[in-house]
């Protein structure tokens, strides 16, 4: 059965599976090829006739993940140029004033897609509100800050996407004043990003993080040295013309290597120390001083985006992902902990209280890389939002539930909700594996439409006071009260 939309560049046949219509691959700007490789998204071409719209588009060229997270992380690669796309799930194109939810995926900015099984969304439609996945640049393609060129490129694909469906939405039954931009990981910094770029806010109504808060940007210096440095080993010259031309393969080669020695024993005389702390990514986005003024989490201390709502959280045991996935947990050392708490700049006593409350030492670092990359952060963005005021709501949750998958070590690991959210708990290959409570994603995906139709997901607001959380588990969720309170009081008058 065919549904069947017009939009602002021709008409769509899309499918109707399982009572929702769904449409796939739509161009949202034209294909960033040539000279427009690195350049600004351009609108895409008007086509005549009917369009096809049933199966995916390309996707952003990307490297595999590395050895070890690659059948954890299954990707989808789909090659061609028209990558720049999106993917609509509609109740249906008859409807009127329906809930929009915008899905940024994660991967690090590296990697990842909107065509994942994972984000597969005709639940959101089954219940009521239009969905949308899209892919950006990643990368250097993306992010890379060189002279020539455009700085976040990645940022300004995600912000023609959101202006596509400000423009088109309402042909599937959206609501273009009640759109809600999520996402997880580098899709959650994403949205905390977008929420500090006026462009960018005008474009959305609320906005849920998901393990990711308002601190992953780089400084503009540190930009232009990962970019100096990608340039000079690949033997070009570190602008948009430069790096351009570099086939992608090649490209992605290049930044691989980056990233991996950026993540290992770094020259920090070549990178410095904020491109080689924990949770660094070399390829992300850069308070470029034009489309990006300052960080996130300082943009939300002055009161931006204050009149947003905003749903943030974490997992529990976000960390354990990076170390249980690739078997590097039952190799760290007391002295690992130590380090990592003192290059985190927490006081001398603080490993040891990592290790105290830990069966292990891989366990303890697991947890202080929670806490550092991810729930810290997190608490910044709430802690900002209490002392700035307005008018948006602002609520808190933690995803508890451990996966038995890995033997159990991978724990309520990092990126593990995603199915629960979308309702998409599916063949049990992802990380939450074969046997997930479905209770569970009722739980979490009733809570996030809540959120997105009316700006309440069903708990009390957060604040500084008693720091209520959500935290989702099974057999029950419920309200707890500032979770981690010993470990969190290690980090105070760090991580601002």
């Amino acid at each position: 059965m065919q549904a069947l939309a017009t939009i602002t560049s021709g008409r769509l046949s899309g499918a109707v599976e399982g009572g929702v219509s769904v449409f796939r691959g739509i161009p949202y700007a034209a294909p960033p090829v040539g000279e427009a490789r690195l350049a600004a998204p351009r609108p895409p071409e008007p086509w005549t006739g009917v369009r096809e719209a049933v199966e995916y588009g390309p996707t952003a060229p990307h490297p595999p993940y590395e050895e070890g997270m690659a059948d954890t992380l299954p990707e989808r690669v789909i090659p061609g140029d028209e990558y720049l796309n999106l993917n609509v799930w509609t109740p249906g194109t008859g409807e009127r004033g329906l809930p929009v939810m915008v899905w940024i995926h994660g991967g690090a900015f590296t990697n990842g897609s909107g065509a994942e099984p994972g984000y597969e969304a005709s639940a959101f439609a089954r219940s009521g509100a239009v969905a949308v996945t899209l892919n950006y640049r990643l990368g250097a393609e993306g992010f890379a800050l060189v002279d020539g060129a455009p700085a976040n490129r990645g940022l300004l694909d995600q912000i023609a996407a959101l202006e596509w469906v400000r423009d088109n939405i309402a042909a599937f039954g959206g609501d273009p004043g009640r759109v809600t931009v999520f996402g997880e990981s580098a899709g959650a910094m994403s949205v905390v990003t977008l929420m500090a770029i006026p462009r960018a806010r005008a474009l959305f109504r609320r906005a849920i993080a998901q393990s990711g808060a308002g601190h992953t940007t780089l400084r503009a210096e540190d930009a232009r040295t990962v970019a100096r440095v990608l340039a000079e080993r690949l033997g070009v010259a570190p602008t948009g013309a430069g790096l351009g031309a570099v086939p992608a393969k090649r490209l992605q080669e290049e930044q691989s290597r980056i990233v991996a020695e950026l993540r290992g024993r770094a020259d920090k005389e070549l990178w410095g120390e904020r491109l080689t702390a924990l949770g660094a990514l070399p390829f992300s986005p850069a308070v470029d001083g034009e489309l990006l003024a300052r960080r996130p989490i300082d943009a939300l201390r002055a009161g931006e985006a204050a009149d947003k709502d905003l749903l943030i959280g974490t997992t529990t045991e976000e960390y354990r992902l990076f170390l249980a996935a690739p078997g590097l947990i039952d190799h760290i050392r007391e002295e690992h902990v130590a380090a990592q708490a003192a290059g985190t700049g927490l006081a001398p006593e603080a490993a040891g209280v990592y290790l105290d409350r830990n069966a292990s030492p891989g366990d303890a670092l697991a947890e202080l890389g929670t806490d550092a990359v991810f729930r810290i952060p997190a608490h910044r963005v709430l802690e900002a939002r209490a002392a700035a005021g307005g008018s948006g709501g602002t609520f808190g949750y933690e995803f508890a539930w451990r996966s038995p998958r890995f033997g159990g070590r991978l724990g309520a690991c990092h990126a593990l909700e995603i199915p629960f959210v979308f309702d998409n708990l599916g063949d049990g290959r992802n990380l939450a594996g074969p046997r997930a409570p479905q209770p569970l994603a009722d739980a979490m995906h009733t809570a996030w439409l809540r959120f997105a139709a009316a700006g309440d997901p069903g708990w009390p607001q957060w604040d500084p006071g008693r720091r209520p959380f959500m935290r989702f588990d099974d057999p029950e969720s419920a309200l707890v009260e500032d979770p981690h309170a010993r470990t969190r009081r290690l980090w105070e008058g760090l991580l601002d």
